[in-house]
C-alpha cells in the first residue's frame, strides 16, 4: 500500500475536495485522481464517491479512514526519528497567524529558517481567527487569546504585555482618561464582536480586581492591525500587545493611556495543535525559532516574557 497513495486519500476528506487536497499537497489534480484510484484499486473497495464538486466517504471509506491516518502518523515518527541525526527539518509546514504578528515575529524568522532547513517548505495562513486546523490542514497556528476550547492542543509560548493607546491629536480633542469608567465616554477600537475589555487592579482585593468595561465603539475590525492603523489615524483608543506599539510609542505616534484604578489583562501568546500524537521536526523547529525571536526582543527592551 502506497503511503502517498494514502495521504491523498486522508487529506482529501480534510480538504472536501480532490482539487484542495492536490493544492495542499503541491501535486496536478489528476495525479491526486489516480493516486486515489490507485489506492481503491489495490484494496478492491471504493472509499468515496465523487463529483466535480465535492465528495463523501463510503461506509468502507469511514471504517478505513482511521487505519489510513495511523499509517501516515507512524510514517512521519519514523521519519522525524530519523531526522535527529541534524539534517534538519523538512516538508511543507502551515502556520496559521494575524498580519501583525506575521509581520513582526514571523516574516523576519523565515530566511534563516529556510537557510538552516534546505527541505522546509512554509506557508503562511493570516486571519485573526482560529481556524478548524484539521479541516484545513493546518499544523501550527500562533494565536493571542485565553483558549476557552478545551479540545485545543496549546503550549503557552510566553505572557504578551497590553496596553492601552491612543494618537495624540486624539487625546488632545477628546482629554485624556483617568479612571477605567471614563472609557465609556471615548470612541474605542475592539475587534469585531468584542463589547467589553478586561481591567485588573492589583491594588484591589482579589474578587474585586478584574473589571469588565463596556467599550463605545462607533467602529470595529476583524483584523488588530486595522485597530491600529485607525488608531495611529486619531480614530480612538485602541488595546494592543506592546511589541505592536513599541516603535510608535517612542517615535510619539502613539501615547500610552494610563488608568488610576487598572490596566490591560496579560493575553497570552500560544501554539496550537491538530493532535499531540506526534509533533514533527518542522513545527519543533519553528516554535523553537519563535521562542528566540521573543527573547532577543526581550533583550532589546520588549515587553514579551517567556
Amino acid at each position: 500500500m502506497n503511503t502517498d497513495d494514502l495521504r491523498v486519500f486522508t487529506t482529501a476528506v480534510d480538504a472536501g475536495s480532490l482539487a484542495e487536497a492536490a493544492r495542499r499537497l503541491g501535486i496536478p489534480a489528476m495525479a491526486a485522481s489516480r493516486r486515489l484510484a490507485a489506492l481503491e484499486t489495490s484494496l478492491g473497495i471504493r472509499l468515496m464517491h465523487r463529483t466535480t464538486r465535492a465528495l463523501s466517504l463510503t461506509p468502507e471509506g469511514e471504517t478505513f479512514l482511521p487505519y489510513a491516518r495511523s499509517i501516515i502518523d507512524n510514517e512521519q515518527e519514523a521519519t522525524s526519528r530519523l531526522r535527529s541525526d541534524g539534517r534538519g527539518a523538512g516538508g511543507l509546514l502551515r502556520v496559521s497567524v494575524s498580519a501583525a504578528f506575521g509581520l513582526t515575529f514571523v516574516a523576519p524568522l523565515v530566511p534563516r529558517l529556510l537557510m538552516e532547513n534546505p527541505e522546509l517548505r512554509i506557508s503562511l495562513d493570516v486571519t485573526d481567527t482560529l481556524p478548524d486546523l484539521v479541516a484545513t490542514g493546518i499544523d501550527l497556528a500562533i494565536r493571542i487569546a485565553h483558549l476557552r476550547d478545551n479540545s485545543l492542543i496549546a503550549q503557552k509560548l510566553a505572557d504578551n504585555p497590553r496596553l492601552l493607546v491612543a494618537a495624540p491629536d486624539y487625546l488632545q480633542r477628546r482629554g485624556q482618561p483617568a479612571f477605567v469608567g471614563d472609557l465609556a465616554l471615548h470612541d474605542c477600537l475592539p475587534l469585531n464582536g468584542i463589547s467589553h475589555w478586561t481591567m485588573r487592579d492589583e491594588r484591589a482585593p482579589e474578587s474585586e480586581r478584574e473589571k469588565h468595561i463596556r467599550v463605545h465603539a462607533r467602529f470595529s475590525s476583524s483584523s488588530i492591525a486595522i485597530c491600529h492603523a485607525a488608531c495611529l489615524a486619531g480614530g480612538g483608543i485602541a488595546l494592543l500587545s506592546h511589541w505592536a506599539v513599541r516603535d510608535d510609542l517612542r517615535a510619539g505616534r502613539l501615547v500610552a493611556v494610563t488608568l488610576a484604578d487598572g490596566a490591560p489583562e496579560n493575553m497570552p501568546i500560544w501554539a496550537v495543535y491538530p493532535t499531540t500524537r506526534l509533533v514533527l521536526p518542522k513545527v519543533r523547529v519553528f516554535v523553537l525559532a519563535l521562542q528566540e525571536a521573543f527573547a532577543a526582543y526581550a533583550d532589546q527592551g520588549g515587553q514579551v516574557a517567556t
